[in-house]
């Protein structure tokens, strides 16, 4: 059976279309592909008469999408994106191992995961991993990862977890903050800024009513969206973050950052990997899987 294609544009034009979407520029489309400004505005123009509708508005010197021109740069940025994955799975085959691609939180990546990778490719030179950062959750269907790593927990409907470990939250700040503030006691935290970090709203919550304290009357301070950026804060004297003690062991040894008080907490939820039910037996994943289990236990 033939499929029609009459509607289906070129990937040249999809491409010139996206690209000028995404910069609202044609000059700046065709530095990025590699082509002449007047060949992606023939692209667009020749797309536009197929679809039979406007997709820029030309304003002055700028072009800007159009509501249907916004809409369909998203799509087609999606579909782009899977056909590259594609594209890049497919090369990777010449590796017995094939190629997995894993969404991952950004600090768990770079604090604990990244450092103990060498042991994973010296064992499986094979498998290429493509790494991705994700500080929420996302639909596997419409994203193209075969794994993700995530805190929180296991809810993702036709998905396979396994657990990876919790945490214990700990309180810390930078020696002259502490200093400056004369903080001795968990009381104290009550009159100083506690910073924050975005996707665990509830952090300074559990450890205050761990302590015996009450939440509401906690001083909120700046709030991030990474571990990373939260520490930092705390390492320049912002105020006092309360934070997973694995992510930042490095700040503790080299003084930068100290634990006023000795009283950890444990988080309510844990790290978990996940996958689609349907990718558990992949080679690539299953390997993968099977090292991470093992790190973890180590």
């Amino acid at each position: 059976m033939n499929t029609p294609r009459t509607h289906t544009p070129s990937l040249a034009a999809l491409q010139a279309f996206e690209a000028a979407a995404r910069l609202e520029s044609f000059t700046r489309a065709a530095e990025e592909l590699h082509l002449t400004q007047g060949a992606v505005s023939r692209q667009v123009a020749g797309l536009e008469a197929a679809l039979g509708l406007q997709l820029f508005e030309r304003i002055r010197q700028r072009i800007v999408p159009t509501e249907a021109g916004r809409a369909y740069a998203a799509e087609i940025r999606d579909i782009l994106s899977r056909l590259q994955t594609a594209t890049l799975s497919t090369m990777a085959m010449k590796n017995v191992g094939g190629t997995l691609s894993l969404a991952l939180l950004p600090t768990f990546g770079t604090r604990w995961l990244i450092p103990r990778l060498p042991d994973f490719f010296a064992r499986h030179p094979e498998i290429a991993i493509d790494f991705s950062t994700r500080i929420v959750p996302f639909d596997f269907a419409r994203e193209p990862f075969d794994a993700a790593i995530h805190f929180g927990d296991p809810t993702w409907p036709g998905t396979e977890a396994h657990r990876l470990m919790g945490e214990m939250i700990v309180p810390v700040a930078s020696p002259a903050f502490l200093a400056r503030e004369g903080i001795t006691v968990p009381e104290d935290l009550v009159r100083v800024p506690l910073l924050r970090q975005a996707t665990r709203p509830q952090g300074w919550a559990e450890w205050f009513e761990a302590q015996g304290l009450d939440p509401e009357t906690a001083r909120p301070g700046p709030r991030f969206e990474q571990f990373a950026m939260v520490a930092q804060a705390a390492v320049a004297g912002l105020g006092v973050a309360v934070v997973p003690r694995f992510l930042i062991e490095d700040e503790l040894k080299s003084g930068q950052l100290v634990i006023p008080f000795d009283r950890p907490v444990e988080s309510r939820q844990s790290y978990w990997l996940v996958y689609p039910t349907a990718q558990g037996e992949r080679p690539a994943l299953r390997s993968f899987r099977d090292w991470l289990l093992q790190a973890v236990g180590r």
